[in-house]
């Protein structure tokens, strides 16, 4: 008897996963924020990419919006342990979320597996904790999108690049969304690895 398996044509783990980083807080973003930070996330949408976000208020949980309009898919990365702690003590939003991963890790120990999650990280209007998110997604080689705003982050961000004396050729900037994805996503394809079908995994046994 054959015992042939038939695989899908196309790996879904080859689907990319996109990290939005950016403010929970988001006095200093602009009055247009709220819609740049949603149009990111249905581009994100648009481009067949999952969304992964820090689970938290502002600027992520308004990119988890826009993909969530889009049809999109969305996970949530939280710092908390637990769903009661990521909503009494963290305070922290569910909404707009496919799926909430609870780490227990705080902030600092989140921000590490939410870059580690994705296949590259977009840094949108931010503070000290998107700072972060973008040192470790620099230090681990990750393809970083730059999104430039009515906001400081980014020329915060090329400052410290700047500053930093390391050629990176994995960071590209700009102000259109559907063309920064682009090209991020150009990038990740270029790390992607290419697998071949498997059509006979398991021998035969007599």
């Amino acid at each position: 008897m054959d015992s042939k398996i038939n695989f899908p044509s196309k790996h879904g783990h080859n689907q990319i996963k996109i990290c939005v980083s950016g403010a929970a807080e988001t006095g200093n973003c602009g009055i247009d924020a709220l819609d740049k930070a949603k149009e990111l996330g249905r581009e994100i949408a648009r481009q067949g990419a999952v969304l992964i976000t820090g689970a938290t208020t502002g600027f992520p949980f308004w990119a988890a919006m826009g993909a969530k309009e889009e049809g999109g898919i969305s996970i949530g990365i939280s710092p908390a342990a637990g769903e009661r702690e990521h909503v009494e003590v963290y305070k922290l939003p569910v909404d707009y979320m496919d799926l909430i991963i609870y780490t227990g890790f705080g902030y600092p120990g989140r921000d590490l597996l939410l870059t580690r999650s994705a296949d590259a990280v977009i840094c949108g209007c931010g503070r000290i904790g998107t700072i972060h998110e973008f040192t470790v997604a620099f230090e681990d080689g990750k393809p970083i999108g730059i999104f430039e705003g009515p906001w400081e982050m980014g020329a915060e961000l090329e400052e410290i690049i700047a500053k930093g004396h390391r050629p990176n050729n994995k960071i590209v900037t700009g102000k259109d969304p559907k063309k920064l994805l682009e090209d991020i996503i150009a990038l990740v394809k270029k790390d992607k690895i290419e697998f071949k079908i498997v059509k006979d995994p398991v021998p035969n046994s007599k």
